[in-house]
């Protein structure tokens, strides 16, 4: 399950832009599958088709290849397209490489890429992942506010040669090469054959990547991907990998130990007890995520930034990652992770370092707190040594009576923020699906971006000029200008209270030579075995 769902960028674009470079595709020679197969214990997959898929990140990933990708350097390569450029960030071409096949023999064209989008993006089939279109002219045209599409095609997308197409965009947007990057999976093509009958592909998809399905996703049952010799990318170093569900993570931490499975993100209440079971099996991955605290700012207790910075320096992020994450996170001093362009390490200031004689004298000067401040999260999550621990602390530092509330699950925690009836501080993660600082700031920071309720629907016209400036920079380095001065205007009201730097980490058994990671995730097709 990919859980930033995602790492650092590099290269975006210019005005001339070509998000092109040294490929991270290898060669059609490479060998295959060197041997040996390993398991990969993960959750129950949702879907298998990628423009469906919300959970199954991992077993998709294995079975498709991307246009674009970030590798462990944060830097972004063309994968199966062979140059992504465009002259105003607003209308791209996409060249695609010559030669990929799908895994039934048909060649991958640009049609392949411009049905498979406009299924996806289609309104009635509801597909889950639609919504990674929508910058796209014409998305809107396939998602009327009321009413059946006139049309099942998006204008945006134009075929214009044997290997290119077209995409025009509703708005210039300069990190567009790197939203075609591996997460974002309503991007990936399909072949002809799939349209026949949907429901038999999700259940075994036919991809261009470097695995193919040996058998039927049957559910809740393993199933087993292989090494797939036509694969025209970097080949395979494992020959087999089973994807093995369970629905208690627990169980499946006790298999890895064991040697019954080989893979598998750690889960939350196994992080202080991980490092004395597994020692250096044990691993730790910069990753596009961050955790928060929100706030119900319609809440009159609340409407001081003050008040919101005083919470903030009465939290000891330093022993809670201690206590909490066995050391493995990383507490935040910005409102987005390191490993992501143009992150200016400490922008936040002293608003995110713990000083709790500043912080009750600041809480003194906003004229103090009347009643309880209630910490609410969505129960069922493992959350609840952490949001009690946030709440002592709090407590403790400011003066002030402070509880920690749990929901009865997500679906009300859910439901409590949207309908603006949570009692107070709450739960707030974002992980991204294409590690620009753009997809976070957007999403939490803006009317329109996503998850306007995540962030006590906070908006500003200023940052979103600021973002705006971002999407039409001619360089990377100037877009990063524009997040580092959306940054600041967002701690200026300071809307939430960024606590940790998400680090995703995996244990893995005995058998496991080599781990790599990207986007703080592992690539199942670099995994090597003993």
């Amino acid at each position: 399950m990919r859980r930033r769902t995602l790492a650092a960028l590099a290269a975006a674009a210019t005005v001339a832009l070509v998000a092109t470079g040294c490929s991270a595709t290898g060669t059609a020679n490479d060998q295959a599958g060197s041997g040996g197969s390993l398991v990969y214990a993960t959750g129950e997959p949702d879907h298998l088709t990628p423009g469906r898929q919300t959970v199954a990140f991992t077993q998709v990933l294995s079975l498709f290849a991307p246009l674009t990708e970030t590798d462990s350097d944060g830097k972004l390569h063309d994968v199966a397209a062979k140059s992504v450029t465009s002259s105003d960030n607003t209308t791209w071409t996409i060249t695609l490489r010559d030669g990929w096949k799908f895994q039934n023999g048909e060649e991958v064209t640009p049609e392949s890429y411009v049905k498979a989008w406009n299924h996806t993006a289609y309104g009635p089939n509801a597909w889950e992942n639609s919504g990674e279109l929508a910058s796209i002219v014409g998305y809107a045209d396939l998602n009327p506010a009321s009413g059946k599409p006139k049309t099942k095609e998006m204008s945006g997308l134009k075929i214009t040669g044997k290997d290119t197409f077209t995409v025009t965009l509703d708005h210039a947007d300069s990190q567009f090469p790197l939203q075609l990057s591996q997460a974002q999976t309503a991007f990936y093509p399909m072949p002809e054959a799939a349209y026949a009958d949907l429901k038999a592909y999700d259940a075994k998809p036919i991809g261009n990547g470097p695995y193919e399905m040996t058998e039927k996703w049957k559910a809740n049952q393993p199933f087993t991907v292989t090494a797939w010799k036509g694969f025209e990318g970097t080949k395979a170093k494992t020959e087999d990998v089973t994807f093995k569900s369970y629905s208690d993570m627990n169980t499946a931490y006790t298999d890895v130990l064991a040697g019954n499975a080989d893979v598998l993100f750690l889960p939350a209440d196994k992080m202080t007890s991980a490092g004395s079971d597994f020692g250096d099996r044990l691993h730790s991955f910069d990753a596009p995520g961050i955790d928060y605290l929100g706030f119900p700012l319609w809440d009159d207790r609340y409407s001081n930034p003050d008040v919101r910075r005083a919470i903030s320096m009465s939290i000891d992020r330093e022993q809670v990652n201690k206590a909490i994450y066995g050391g493995l996170y990383e507490p935040a001093t910005a409102l987005t992770p390191p490993n992501m362009s143009g992150t200016q390490e400490g922008i936040c200031g002293e608003a995110c370092e713990f000083s709790p004689s500043k912080a009750k004298a600041l809480l003194k000067e906003a004229g103090g707190f009347d009643g309880t401040i209630t910490l609410v999260y969505p129960g069922g999550n493992g959350l609840d040594s952490l949001y009690q621990a946030y709440a002592n602390q709090i407590r403790q530092n400011l003066g002030v009576d402070t509880v920690a509330k749990a929901t009865t699950d997500w679906a009300s925690y859910y439901s409590e923020l949207t309908d603006k009836k949570i009692a107070g501080p709450h739960f707030g993660h974002w992980g991204a699906l294409y590690a620009s600082q753009q997809n976070t700031l957007r999403a939490l920071f803006t009317k329109a971006g996503g998850c306007a309720p995540c962030t006590g629907y906070y908006q500003s016209d200023e940052v979103d000029q600021l973002l705006a400036k971002a999407d039409s920079a001619g360089s990377q380095a100037e877009a990063n200008e524009y997040y580092a001065q959306a940054q600041k205007a967002v701690l200026e009201d300071f809307p939430v209270v960024p606590t940790f730097f998400d680090k995703y980490a995996y244990v893995v058994s005995d058998k496991i030579a080599s781990l790599p990671a990207v986007d703080g995730s592992p690539v199942v097709p670099g995994i090597t075995v003993k």
